[in-house]
């Protein structure tokens, strides 16, 4: 047999000739030509390595093993037609399960409206959300363990493995207690010069777009704390050992009590992505939820713009 695939036309372009026993008609019935027919059938056998038809110039007669295609071959197709309209239905249903991973200020700002929208539209939706750190949210995407993941932008080498998506921008902002000279104007990444500075450790996808606006700026800083949840950092700053840069998501939107928080200029925003395993398509619940998060995002963007304008 050939190596060439069989294709589901040329198999229902024999069905045609089988039940017509003439080729002009088979092309009636296909909506092709006699000669494109006879291409067809030709091409089937030539690939089967079998003849399917004896010619004459007055008929078309099945050979044995065409007798045995013909037989069997409309149950083949009924059971693919069976098995695509499933298929459709249980697309159509939206009802399974989606696992997805986010990073802990993500999980916390942005998937529980997310889960809200899914909850309201999809019922039948049923979300895993795994709350984990940014370096597990990429890992668990590229073993395909979650169908996909909210991450923040990832370095080159990830996100050559990697489809992503940006749904919003979310600025760097300098946390202090209220009153504090940093934030009663606004502060110029150069204005954290010789500071004492508590910062996301280096699990945070945050922290090397810090490092990086940092050393842009020239800024020379003393590094104090480095703390794995923000909440920890703004104990911290709370207790006056330092301030803090800290992704504007991690501000709760009731505010942080004794502190304030504002962008720093110029400002430099982090890109937060929805992100699948390359080559791997989302199956379409996956597609459905995916939506509903990128309209999330943009609701949580219209929210934040409110503060940081």
């Amino acid at each position: 047999m050939s190596d060439t695939a069989i294709s589901l036309r040329q198999l229902k372009v024999f069905l045609a000739v089988a039940q017509a026993r003439n080729f002009s008609r088979a092309g009636e019935t296909v909506g092709l030509s006699q000669p494109a027919v006879s291409r067809a059938v030709h091409e089937l056998e030539r690939q089967l390595d079998l003849r399917l038809f004896d010619r004459t110039t007055r008929e078309v007669v099945l050979t044995e093993a065409g007798q045995m295609l013909a037989q069997m071959l409309p149950r083949w197709l009924d059971e693919l037609d069976n098995t695509l309209l499933e298929l459709r239905h249980w697309a159509s249903a939206r009802r399974g399960k989606v696992r997805v991973a986010s990073a802990p200020t993500l999980s916390a700002a942005l998937m529980p409206l997310c889960l809200a929208l899914s909850a309201e539209r999809e019922p039948g939706l049923e979300v895993v959300l795994l709350d984990r750190v940014q370096q597990e949210v990429l890992s668990s995407i590229l073993s395909g363990e979650v169908d996909f993941g909210v991450v923040v932008e990832p370095d080159a080498q990830v996100a050559r493995e990697t489809e992503c998506e940006t749904i919003l921008h979310d600025p760097f902002v300098i946390v202090a207690p209220a009153g504090h000279p940093l934030v009663r104007q606004p502060a110029h990444w150069t204005d954290l010069a010789d500071r004492q500075l508590i910062l996301l450790d280096y699990v945070s996808g945050s922290r090397r777009l810090i490092d990086a606006a940092l050393q842009r700026h020239g800024v020379a800083s003393r590094i104090v704390q480095e703390v794995g949840h923000p909440t920890t950092g703004f104990e911290l700053v709370r207790a006056g050992l330092g301030v803090s840069i800290m992704p504007g998501l991690a501000i709760p939107e009731s505010g942080l009590p004794g502190l304030a928080a504002q962008p720093l200029v110029p400002r430099i925003e982090r890109a937060i992505m929805l992100a699948h395993r390359r080559n791997r398509q989302p199956s379409p619940l996956a597609q459905c939820l995916w939506g509903i998060i990128r309209e999330g995002g943009a609701e949580v963007a219209r929210r934040r713009q409110r503060w940081w304008g």
